[in-house]
């Protein structure tokens, strides 16, 4: 029997349609967001996917289908379709069903109270390469294939659950530098850093030590991160995207423990440190003297017997690292990221090979809490002129969207957004390296490429934090780890295609919690009737799924509310 009142209809096909101007929307989407994938988020009505993967993830997370097939049929105006809630019983079900085990003399096995799912496995031949043998009840793997085995598997739709335990890696303890109140090393772990310390760690069981963090910019991954080294208390190996990274994270090692200096290397393409706790660059790791030849420095995996990997921003791993990391499998691995959205579909490598989802909190719940800013996300739609619009009716569609991504117009629109801003506390973003050059010179305003050194890098950095410098042009620098607490407005002028992760990434460079009113202001500039205005639709569906709506104006309409726009803005 039909309930119109609930927010929720469940199709066969998988699909899942809800209502947003509805008084359950905000617990629903809190349900779905935990066992189904977003997939589009028009204003009126948002539609929800349910995938294997995003149920073993739920799965992972110790969601039952009954927990789920409940959640649905509260929130749903119709009944649910029965192929529905036999997939989700069927998915959930296979999460934990196969398991990856070790006996004491070091083989890993393949174990399961399904005999037809062992007899599957045995005689499929995407992972008969990597069986030594066929013993009774169980299939023993070739020991140096336990990432590949686990990456075979999920693809034939066999979660694996690994639990076939951890090399503990040469001991490393280490203090937090205990609460001072009035110091400025100040530092205490907030309950969802705590929680998601705990829920990767699962008490040093079997069943923790790999797997996802994710949580939003901001709101502190490094500090999750730094939490597992103390627990697991052993040299930990961290990778991640760049040279200044290396430096934040040594900061805040630095800051929030008693780890001495000399205990921290740095290996990247300026250093080449091996220490108890080692920073690495994911560049360096996949440095090749010639295309096609061995990695470089592959050794900096085995050349200390490390106790835990620490993978940040796990959703940029580039194809090489996954490779190696398939070879990993006995050390304990910990993912950091905002969004496990790829837009290369690997995300099931991910689960494989560093662990599934183990701990993710929403956005919007950080916000109400004042944990990160509260922030307001509004695209500006402006109109090409007429010699633009011809050279872009008739270009390919590559070119189409770098026409409508640099078109001039935007430089009054950024105008506008400057002057409601009082040229404080800005950074303009972009993708293309002419444009953000022009906008250089027509502003006055300093640029950070990939190009920029890195000591002339921290020198602007360090004058944005001090309000030296009260804006500035960065270009896909900004879309990795870098540590901008005061910047509170970010313009968004040109993107890659239509990159969800990316623009997760950006709106992060304004999340982290200010003094006062605690606001935070997101602009994106596109081209009005565009190919960038609809992969702009596509880029906003991961922060739509955490709860931010995106208000849209076109630059008439800006121009005519100059003066009031943020007053618009928050009336809205």
């Amino acid at each position: 029997m039909a309930d119109i009142n609930k927010p929720l209809i469940v199709q066969s096909d998988r699909t899942m349609l809800l209502e947003v101007d509805n008084e359950a929307f905000e617990e629903c989407r809190g349900l779905l967001s935990r066992f189904a994938e977003l997939e589009k988020s028009p204003e009126y009505l948002h539609t929800y996917k349910i995938t294997p993967l995003s149920l073993w993830n739920a799965a992972s997370s110790k969601m039952t289908a009954e927990e789920i097939i409940e959640g649905m049929e509260k929130f749903s105006k119709y009944p649910i379709p029965r192929n529905v809630i036999s997939e989700i019983k069927e998915q959930i079900s296979r999460y934990g069903k196969v398991k990856l085990m070790k006996d004491e003399t070091g083989n890993l096995f393949i174990v399961s109270d399904e005999r037809n799912f062992l007899n599957e496995i045995a005689n499929h031949r995407a992972v008969q390469e990597f069986i030594e043998s066929r013993d009774g009840d169980r299939i023993v793997v070739k020991k140096d294939f336990r990432g590949h085995i686990k990456q075979a598997l999920i693809k034939i739709g066999f979660p694996i659950e690994d639990l076939a335990g951890y090399d503990e890696g040469a001991e490393y303890s280490f203090n937090f530098r205990p609460l001072m109140i009035g110091s400025g090393s100040a530092f205490s772990l907030r309950d969802y850093q705590r929680q998601s310390i705990d829920a990767f760690h699962a008490g040093g069981s079997r069943e923790g030590g790999s797997g996802v963090v994710v949580l939003p910019c901001g709101a502190g991954k490094t500090i999750v991160g730094l939490g597992v080294m103390q627990l697991v208390g052993a040299q930990t190996l961290i990778l991640v995207t760049n040279t200044l990274s290396i430096r934040q994270w040594k900061n805040e090692l630095r800051d929030k423990s008693d780890i001495p200096e000399e205990d921290i290397g740095e290996y990247s393409g300026e250093k080449k440190e091996i220490r108890p706790i080692t920073i690495a660059t994911y560049n360096i790791i996949t440095h090749r003297k010639k295309k096609g030849g061995d990695f470089t420095h592959f050794n900096i995996f085995s050349v200390n017997n490390w106790g835990l990997i620490i993978y940040d921003e796990v959703h940029l791993l580039p194809a090489p690292v996954f490779r190696m990391t398939s070879e990993l499998q006995a050390k304990r691995r910990l993912g950091l990221t905002a969004t496990l959205v790829r837009e290369d579909g690997l995300e099931e490598d991910v689960f494989s090979l560093i662990g599934p989802k183990k701990y993710d909190v929403p956005w919007k719940d950080l916000e109400k809490r004042a944990w990160i800013a509260d922030a307001r996300c509004i695209e500006v739609r402006v109109e090409m002129d007429e010699d633009l619009r011809t050279r872009y009716s008739v270009a390919d569609d590559r070119e189409k969207y770098r026409l409508a991504s640099e078109n001039p117009a935007k430089k009054e629109a950024i105008e506008t957004i400057l002057d409601e801003h009082n040229r404080q506390n800005i950074l303009i973003i972009g993708q293309y390296i002419n444009q953000l050059e022009d906008l250089a010179d027509h502003f006055r305003f300093p640029l950070i490429t990939g190009k920029t050194p890195l000591p002339e890098r921290e020198k602007l950095y360090q004058g944005f934090r001090t309000g030296e410098i009260p804006c500035l042009i960065v270009s896909k620098v900004a879309n990795f780890s870098i540590d901008l607490p005061d910047a509170q407005v970010a313009i968004q002028v040109s993107g890659t295609f239509g990159s969800r992760q990316e623009e997760a990434q950006r709106l992060g460079r304004v999340l982290r919690p200010k003094a006062g009113a605690n606001m935070a202001y997101f602009y994106s500039l596109v081209s009005r009737d565009t190919t960038e205005e609809r992969f702009g639709q596509n880029r906003q569906l991961f922060l739509t799924e955490q709860g931010y709506e995106y208000q849209i104006y076109t630059f008439d309409q800006l121009q005519e509310m100059r003066g009031k726009v943020l007053e618009s803005i928050h009336a809205r």
